[in-house]
């Protein structure tokens, strides 16, 4: 389906968008993956995408609180493979503390990182899809782009905000064969939501089993954790050809979360 296109996926050296970049290198994408991580293990996954896909994958280092490294991220695909078809904003950190006591330096990262880091990506990347008439822009938002929770003042403000740009992109670009969505889990059993139980457990005076229980699947009316291949299957899907006029969408896939 995505053969001789390019996909660029941001934070996919596990987790989330790891499962991304394979399946769309199961699609027949070349893909760039980015991230922070131990190196060697990177470059496990990196070669694995190629030998399992028959794909080209090559990996960026870019620190996506640094516009100019991601407009280089941009680049360094353009120039590998000729072109970036569908972009996928996935990087996002965490951090799960009362407004009072929400660090400065810690809210000014989470912006930087779970939102304008989409910015600085679509930024560098629209221009060349707007130049072949052709583009899918994917934004992992999160089900916090459209409810809020207790002690998460900066990732739900990210997260809002990402709803907002993808809707304004979306706009922008209709008229150029390029579309934009957002699409929101709720809790997937990521490091990033096994790494916050403590934190939860901390904040709300309770045991890290029943933040799992009565804090995170509390909210999902199914009882499960969203599985990784759910997520990147949606994301497969809104880069096909069958969605092309799905566009400013904020999709919730959150086993009901946000239907109450």
């Amino acid at each position: 389906m995505l053969k001789d296109k390019t996909a660029v996926v941001t934070g996919s050296t596990s987790g989330i968008g790891l499962a991304y970049a394979r399946a769309f290198a199961k699609e027949g994408a070349n893909v760039l993956i980015n991230g922070f991580g131990d190196a060697a293990a990177i470059e496990k996954e990196r070669a694995a995408i190629e030998s399992e896909f028959g794909v080209k994958a090559i990996y960026s280092p870019a620190d996506m609180t640094k516009a100019d490294e991601i407009a280089e991220m941009i680049a360094l695909a353009e120039k590998t493979f000729g072109s970036v078809d569908v972009l996928v904003n996935n990087a996002g950190i965490q951090f799960v503390s009362p407004i009072e006591d929400f660090p400065i330096d810690k809210w000014n990262q989470i912006i930087a990182i779970n939102l304008s880091s989409a910015f600085h990506t679509i930024h560098a990347a629209v221009p060349g899809m707007k130049s072949r008439k052709w583009g899918r822009i994917i934004n992992t938002a999160s089900a916090h782009a459209l409810v809020a929770s207790p002690f998460k003042s900066a990732y739900v403000a990210a997260k809002h905000g990402i709803a907002g740009l993808t809707k304004t992109v979306a706009l922008e670009t209709a008229t150029f064969g390029i579309t934009a969505n957002a699409i929101c889990p709720g809790y997937v059993w990521t490091p990033l939501v096994e790494k916050q139980i403590p934190d939860q457990a901390k904040a709300r005076g309770i045991s890290e089993e029943a933040v799992k229980r009565d804090v995170l699947l509390a909210a999902q009316p199914t009882k499960e954790f969203v599985t990784v291949e759910q997520v990147a299957a949606l994301a497969v899907f809104l880069a096909s050809d069958a969605a092309a006029s799905i566009t400013g969408s904020i999709i919730p896939i959150d086993g009901g979360w946000t239907a109450e």
